[in-house]
């Protein structure tokens, strides 16, 4: 079930999942997406995930995406942490002050689950990221050219029909911010160490956007964290190995007994 929600001036789509077996003592399962992301482009991953372990699950729609509000002002180097800040205002207006959750983050939706984290946010039992960027690479930057080409070229037209007239600034929002001189300097390396609750950090050996150094910054040193890279994926692998990832999600939550907490 699809739901409008307004934070001031800002309004936010969200899907429900199972909200009928909603319960305090059993961790929600809160999906944020990637940079050009939507409650659509999860596709059935969100729903399988919850079903498979009777949770319920919330997939929020980040403002600038999907039908939530278009973006109401530039970006710079912070926006992935105002888009925290947003997340966290989406979660304490849906949520009851006691309920548990769980982050499952793709690209840049696992970036913001990572600085919602090292917040030491309330109630936050885990995290799961998919292709999550803690640093600017070269190899990152190298992948967004062939998406501008593609997008300049009318190859990437079905966005429009997810984003609408959002599509165009919304693109050039991710690609220039990510472009700019000084978004260069943009780590969270040292930011997203201070916290301790488990992850799994889950990356495609093939990821266009990232090498495995971006799973290794998230994992190293820290003994409640698990890093996954899966052979032959690319930068979606809720999508392109979908089994693979679900199982190792759940291995992941009964060895971490996460599902019972």
């Amino acid at each position: 079930m699809e739901k409008i929600i307004s934070l001031n001036s800002t309004e936010i789509n969200l899907k429900w999942i199972n909200q009928a077996s909603l319960e305090d003592s059993k961790p929600i399962l809160v999906f944020l997406h990637e940079a050009l992301g939507s409650i659509i482009q999860w596709k059935n991953f969100p729903s399988e995930l919850c079903n498979s372990f009777h949770h319920a699950g919330i997939v929020i729609e980040r403002s600038g995406h999907g039908k939530s509000s278009a973006l109401n002002q530039e970006r710079d180097i912070h926006y992935l942490h105002y888009y925290a800040d947003e997340t966290m205002a989406v979660l304490r207006e849906v949520l009851n002050p006691t309920q548990k959750y769980i982050l499952i983050g793709h690209s840049d939706g696992g970036s913001i689950a990572l600085i919602l984290a090292a917040r030491n946010t309330k109630n936050l039992q885990a995290i799961v990221t998919m292709a999550a960027h803690t640093f600017v690479e070269d190899q990152t930057l190298s992948g967004i050219f062939p998406a501008i080409e593609a997008f300049e070229a009318g190859k990437l037209d079905g966005l429009y029909k997810i984003h609408g007239a959002k599509t165009k600034t919304l693109f050039y929002a991710w690609s220039n911010t990510w472009l700019t001189p000084s978004f260069k300097t943009w780590d969270i390396r040292q930011e997203i160490q201070s916290f301790t609750i488990p992850v799994l950090a889950i990356q495609g050996k093939d990821d266009q956007y990232g090498t495995e150094e971006q799973v290794n910054s998230i994992v190293r040193n820290q003994a409640s964290r698990i890093g996954k890279i899966i052979p032959s994926c690319g930068h979606h692998p809720h999508l392109e190995k979908s089994k693979e990832v679900m199982l190792a999600i759940s291995n992941w939550m009964e060895e971490k007994t996460i599902s019972k907490i």
